[in-house]
């Protein structure tokens, strides 16, 4: 195995001069990247702003829904007994056969009423 020397004056002088020149590259290379993303960036948001001004310009542009020509049909009445309709529940008349109505508490019509208060009862 052969031992490594330590560099000399002369080579440790190359390397302290290349080093400048190999920094200022690699700044310079970072300035591209990031010039190039703030580029790419500014071209996206240009983009999006001409899509949704076309969108914009469209929808300005569309005829709305043309109101009908035709008047609308009546709907038919619809019976409020989906089940009747259905013939689960039959049919029930109208009135029923047995009405309790008010039942006269005396058989003379009532007395017409005075101006001071209630009815006189009648002899």
């Amino acid at each position: 195995m052969a031992s490594e020397l330590p560099p000399t004056q002369a080579e440790l002088g190359e390397l302290d001069a290349a080093r400048p020149a190999k920094l200022r590259a690699e700044a310079i290379h970072r300035l591209q990247v990031g010039m190039f993303g703030l580029g790419a960036i500014v071209l996206m948001v240009g983009l999006a702003n001409v899509v949704m001004e076309r969108a914009k310009l469209t929808e300005a542009a569309a005829v709305p829904e043309a109101a009908s020509t035709v008047a609308p049909a009546e709907a038919p009445v619809q019976n409020k007994d989906p089940l009747a309709d259905a013939g689960v529940v039959p049919d029930l008349p109208a009135q029923p056969a047995n009405t309790p109505g008010p039942t006269p508490t005396s058989a003379s019509p009532a007395a017409p009423a005075n101006e001071d208060g209630p009815a006189a009862p009648q002899p």
